[in-house]
């Protein structure tokens, strides 16, 4: 049997190794160049997930992290800053992943375009913070954005816009892999053209393919020549992810035979966020494992929040040199995360991705820091959009916090129903955002709008059945209330 297998699993690779060369005489020189490196990198995760069957862990081997590989942010924030924090900056580059469009939040283009305060969008924000870090420390910290082909073009369209701002932006693109039908375990892509039927044929194989497209993009050795030691990774629209100069301090501050190529923020973890992954010690390396790669027996367990305690807030700083010693070997190997979608036309498809901390087993000296809450403010749906724009928190040089005026660290839980999903429709219910400075928990069901000056404290939850509409007139004040029903007021 096995002898079998092995050849339908030959027979599998030279049929796709076929198609992809077909694939390339479709194509112009210049981007059949750049598309042959896209398919290296995707031959080999195709080898990879033909030869891996099941879940890529074995249960019973996975254990704790020692206490010493996670260690507590105030741990690290006593050592303190240096006498010249200028000197470390200058060794810095951020990185954010802006290959996502805005499609679940109902728009158009690259999610960084969404404005989330104040008319700032993602991207206002984080060139705001970085400005205002090089004009403080009279520092020179560059902003690398990853796009996809899906974002490139608009985001490069924008960024004329900062021209005179004190930031050096530089983008490259991840790669473009094609979709594979999942009954033939081809590609579903006629030619390399993105328009028409082709175009759900191709999409960017998840963050952890930065370490590829940026070493064949060049930037990597450009950034190494220019003395940068350390890259900080994270979501765009992680608007905690700012940079923390206590924890660059920490891995400035490593022996050089110590040093510490990648630290991986964790925070505890909330009911909200157990589908998060985590950090786990695997066969004597700390691992990243995702609920993807757990076997479906165990993921009860992984979700629950007494074994596994902490999430990784995707927030990483990672060592330059090594990420170019890495990959001059080849030498990453990051878990395969099969991700299956079904296409318009009702065609079942498989994406192959990779996350990019699952590298953590990879580098030398790894580490978690836990990190507070703070770090981890992802804007991913409305109802994340809600708080961000309300007077829960102040901003300050694109940087939000928590107001002082609220009394508990912890935000209110908000669930808005499907009226509020796209942002359009969701601007439209508010005329001005609520206070929402002593909200424990808010649950918005139905054709529910809100008038100017509301405000919610406590737990408020307001349902309008089907047919139903609700209007919270202006300058209501609702605590501890359940709305429902049908509530209408109307001009005279």
């Amino acid at each position: 049997m096995t002898e079998f297998q092995e050849k339908l699993r030959q027979q599998h690779e030279e049929s796709m190794h076929r198609e992809l060369e077909a694939l390339l005489t479709t194509s112009n020189k210049a981007e059949a160049e750049i598309s042959r490196k896209d398919f290296h990198g995707f031959k080999n995760l195709f080898h990879r997930f033909l030869q891996v069957k099941g879940p890529s862990v074995d249960w019973p081997k996975i254990n704790r992290p020692p206490e010493e590989s996670i260690q507590p942010y105030e741990k690290i924030k006593t050592k303190g800053l240096p006498d010249n924090i200028t000197a470390s900056l200058n060794k810095l580059a951020v990185v954010k992943l802006n290959g996502g469009l805005g499609t679940s939040m109902g728009c158009k283009g690259p999610k960084s375009l969404i404005s989330v305060r104040n008319e700032n969008t993602f991207l206002d924000l984080t060139v705001q913070q970085i400005e205002h870090l090089n004009k403080t420390y009279n520092a020179s910290v560059p902003l690398v954005l990853m796009n996809s082909f899906n974002t490139d073009e608009d985001t490069k369209k924008i960024l004329q816009k900062y021209k005179h701002h004190r930031v050096n932006i530089h983008t490259f693109n991840q790669s473009r892999y094609p979709r594979i039908n999942k009954e033939s375990l081809l590609p579903v892509a006629k030619n390399m053209g993105m328009s028409g039927d082709n175009a759900e044929a191709w999409y960017p194989p998840g963050h952890g393919d930065i370490y590829a497209s940026f070493y064949n993009s060049g930037l990597l050795d450009k950034l190494i020549a220019e003395g940068k030691e350390y890259i900080f990774v994270s979501n765009i629209d992680n608007l905690g992810a700012t940079v923390d100069l206590f924890i660059l301090q920490h891995l400035m501050s490593q022996p050089e035979d110590k040093r510490c190529e990648f630290i991986m923020e964790v925070t505890d973890k909330t009911r909200a966020d157990v589908k998060g992954g985590t950090l786990i010690q695997y066969k004597d390396h700390l691992r990243l494992l995702e609920i993807a790669q757990v076997p479906k027996a165990h993921v009860d367990e992984f979700k629950s929040v007494t074994k596994f305690k902490i999430f990784n807030t995707n927030n990483l700083w990672i060592s330059l040199p090594a990420i170019k010693r890495l990959q001059d070997k080849n030498a990453m190997d990051l878990e395969i995360i099969v991700n299956p979608k079904t296409l318009d036309g009702g065609l079942n498809v498989i994406q192959l991705e990779t996350a990019v901390g699952a590298a953590i087993k990879s580098f030398n000296n790894a580490m978690g820091v836990n990190v507070p809450r703070s770090r981890f403010l992802p804007v991913k749906t409305s109802s994340d959009l809600l708080l961000v724009m309300s007077n829960l928190y102040s901003m300050d040089a694109g940087s939000l916090t928590m107001s002082e005026k609220r009394e508990f660290p912890t935000t209110p839980h908000v669930k808005l129903g499907s009226s509020f999903t796209k942002v359009h429709d969701f601007l439209a219910r508010f005329e001005s955002i609520p206070d929402m400075l002593e909200l424990d928990h808010l649950t918005v069901s139905g054709d529910v709008t809100f008038g100017k000056n509301v405000s919610l404290k406590g737990t408020v939850i307001i349902i309008a059945n089907h047919g139903d509409r609700i209007d919270i007139p202006a300058g209501a004040m609702l605590e501890n209330k359940i709305v429902s029903g049908n509530l209408r007021i109307l001009d005279h």
